[in-house]
């Protein structure tokens, strides 16, 4: 076998951790962007289980140019209504006939949209509030040739591109994450006033971090102004919480910062998503694989929602190298800061990437050259399982935003 290029030595920079300023957001499930990866994954994984269930395989398609049209509201307090709908277009390229026989591109991808809204945005009425519709065009030929490798053992890659991870997570990029999560998790379920559509802002500045948190609001279950201000201030202290958990840093919360409640403007909404009134939405341009926009990180640009999981190296690549970066820091000691890129090459096989690139900060003490072959074996070791990631994405064990 083929010994792989993988490259490691000293990042030329100090942890971000040990940085000055360092920024993080995350955006949550109902925002208009994350609205569009959600669906996008979702029809990706319908599309999979379409093609494995009929006809063993996993067939050429992407879906990662999902957009999303905002509508227009009226929110009232005690429940208002919808205007205009929200249009939703799911568009991508997929293979509609295979062995002389039509799949059910369409109706799936439809299927797997409304499933998912109806699970995460459940105040959005499927039809009416929203719209959803299809422009799925066959794919290339020369890309389903370079996918439709019958008898590799490794699929191919479908690209010349680069996937970016990195770990661990800072304090700030875990007080983003679990503050959004836990938002969207627990405290909306005892609180059905907060809808999906939260995003958080992380800054540290020193030892000193700023938590500013937008945090729809849904009408229905707001009583009036007072009320309104009570569930603005139940969620700083919720968020609070969850961020202190967190860090012996000082940590300042503010919550809905545009609210002008003398002139009446505030963050209410009839199902709980600013996509219904004028916010537009498309997929990539929110979080990235590992659920966070990080500035201060190397980050790609592509869109890893959506993309077919069997050799889309835009989603393969990306999950890959967080998921090495992860385990590298799990099972190697003396690791402070540590970033994965893989690069790759069309046609070539997509576990051996042209390079595997491996940057490390070390802890106080910690020679490279005394961790280099662990982290060498590692990273040898999740290229060697590559495969593993198309599995985990079609079962839905991991998540692309």
């Amino acid at each position: 076998m083929t010994e792989r290029n993988i490259s490691i030595e000293a990042a030329d920079r100090a942890a971000v951790e040990d940085q000055g300023v360092e920024i993080v957001e995350r955006k949550g499930i109902g925002h208009p962007d994350s609205i569009c990866d959600g669906i996008a994954e979702a029809v990706s994984r319908a599309l999979s289980q379409l093609y494995l269930n009929r006809v063993g395989k996993v067939l050429h398609y992407n879906t990662d140019e999902t957009q999303l049209v905002a509508g227009e509201s009226s929110p009232t307090y005690g429940g208002g209504e919808i205007v205009e709908p929200i249009y939703v277009l799911i568009v991508g390229r997929a293979t509609r006939e295979y062995d002389g026989k039509r799949l059910p591109v369409d109706a799936t991808a439809i299927a797997a949209a409304r499933e998912y809204l109806n699970e995460n945005i459940p105040e959005l009425e499927v039809g009416t509030d929203i719209v959803v519709d299809t422009r799925i065009g066959e794919g290339s030929g020369d890309l389903q040739d370079v996918f439709g490798e019958d008898d590799a053992e490794i699929p191919m890659s479908n690209d010349t591109s680069y996937g970016v991870g990195h770990a661990p997570l800072t304090e700030t990029e875990e007080i983003v994450l679990t503050v959004e999560e836990r938002l969207n998790g627990p405290y909306a379920a005892d609180n059905p006033e907060l809808g999906p559509d939260v995003k958080v802002m992380g800054k540290r500045e020193g030892d000193a971090i700023d938590i500013t948190v937008a945090a729809a609001m849904v009408d229905a279950y707001i009583e009036d102004l007072d009320d309104y201000d009570d569930a603005v201030e139940r969620v700083g202290e919720y968020a609070s919480d969850v961020a202190r958990e967190r860090t012996d840093r000082d940590v300042t919360v503010e919550v809905n910062t545009a609210d002008d409640y003398e002139a009446g403007s505030i963050y209410l909404t009839v199902t709980g998503t600013s996509a219904e009134m004028g916010d537009d939405g498309s997929v990539g341009r929110g979080n990235r694989a590992n659920g966070l926009i990080t500035p201060n990180r190397p980050m790609s640009m592509e869109a890893t929602s959506g993309k077919n999981p069997v050799n889309h190296i835009g989603k393969i690549y990306n999950l890959l190298s967080t998921d090495i970066a992860q385990s590298v820091v799990a099972d190697v000691d003396g690791i402070r800061d540590l970033q994965i890129r893989l690069l790759s090459q069309i046609g070539r096989p997509i576990d051996q990437p042209h390079v595997a690139d491996a940057k490390i900060v070390t802890e106080d003490g910690v020679a490279l050259s005394d961790i280099e072959p662990e982290v060498y074996a590692r990273i040898d070791e999740r290229l060697a399982n590559v495969t593993d990631i198309t599995r985990r994405v079609i079962e839905g064990e991991l998540s692309t935003f």
